[in-house]
């Protein structure tokens, strides 16, 4: 069996293309011996990974929405989904919105006294269609240090502000409102403030408190 992986990572590494800087999936979970990978890792096109004995991955792609859990075996990982060698791959598409994986830079260079009609307009000044999250506790990627807020922009809500420190930070880079105890409201339209930048974002009507794909919430702001 080990030769055989060996000969699997072979032909991996001949057919993988260079690493590409921008991530291609979210680790969501990992179980067993896996060398190199951690949980709330991102991995880029081109990445290779092997699965020990009894071991599992969860990918989460942030381009396709697809969720993958491999057990075992030799994983390449693609734009939008893995190719797998001597293991198992289950598959499922799930809710997600791939503008709300990453901020675009015309929102990141807004100053601070930009509006919030303004921010979310397209080129002839129509109301742009918000990115939207499928969880009403977001994971939010942001530095530890800085103060984050959110507001409620279509109704009344309590403000949310949370210094991010580093000892509440998952993998020190990552902010979870489920794991703090917050949730925002399925449905409602929002700003997030993060120093001089501003973010909108709007819940799905349909979200709910129950365990939700980290992909479907995820929100990241740098």
């Amino acid at each position: 069996m080990r030769s055989l992986i060996g000969a699997g990572v072979g032909a991996f590494c001949l057919a993988a293309p260079a690493l590409a800087e921008t991530p291609a999936a979210i680790v969501e979970d990992v179980q067993g011996k896996v060398d190199g990978i951690a949980f709330m890792d991102y991995v880029a096109p081109g990445k290779i990974i092997k699965l020990g004995p009894k071991a599992s991955i969860t990918l989460s792609y942030l381009k396709s929405c697809q969720r993958e859990t491999i057990s075992e075996g030799v994983v390449l990982v693609g734009a939008e989904q893995s190719t797998v060698q001597l293991g198992e791959v289950k598959r499922e598409k799930v809710p997600c919105d791939t503008n709300a994986a990453k901020l675009s830079e015309r929102e990141a260079n807004q100053s601070a006294a930009t509006t919030f009609r303004t921010m979310r307009s397209d080129a002839k000044g129509a109301p742009s269609k918000l990115p939207t999250l499928y969880g009403v506790a977001p994971l939010v990627q942001a530095k530890s240090g800085s103060t984050l807020v959110i507001e409620r922009t279509d109704g009344k809500e309590p403000t949310i502000s949370v210094p991010l420190k580093s000892e509440i930070m998952v993998g020190g880079r990552f902010y979870d409102f489920a794991k703090a105890g917050k949730t925002l409201t399925p449905g409602g339209s929002y700003l997030a403030i993060l120093g001089a930048k501003r973010y909108a974002f709007q819940v799905d009507a349909s979200a709910t408190s129950s365990p939700t794909p980290i992909v479907g919430r995820l929100l990241r702001l740098e």
